[in-house]
C-alpha cells in the first residue's frame, strides 16, 4: 500500500511541475504577445504597414549606403589628408 501512496505522490508532484510549467509559458506567451502588439503599434504610427517592414528596411540600407558613399565622395583623397600633393 505505501508504494502506490509513494507513486501518487510523484505523479502530484509532476503534476503541480506541470502546471506550474503551463502557467509560467501561458502568462509568457501573454507578455509576448503584448509585446508584439505594441511593437505592431509603433510600425504603424511610422506610417509603416507591418507587411512592408522588410522592404521598408531594404530602401533604408540602400539610401545610407548611398550616404555612405556619397559622404566618402566629399572627403579629399587619403594623400592630400598625409600632406603628399604628388
Amino acid at each position: 500500500m505505501e508504494d502506490y501512496k509513494e507513486e501518487i505522490d510523484k505523479i502530484k508532484n509532476k503534476l503541480d511541475k506541470a502546471n506550474n510549467l503551463k502557467v509560467r509559458s501561458e502568462t509568457k506567451l501573454e507578455n509576448l504577445e503584448d509585446e508584439r502588439e505594441k511593437l505592431l503599434k509603433e510600425i504603424k504610427d511610422e506610417g509603416i504597414e507591418p507587411e512592408e517592414l522588410e522592404e521598408e528596411i531594404n530602401n533604408l540600407e540602400s539610401e545610407l549606403q548611398e550616404l555612405i558613399q556619397e559622404a566618402k565622395d566629399l572627403l579629399p583623397e587619403d594623400k592630400i589628408l598625409e600632406g603628399r600633393l604628388n
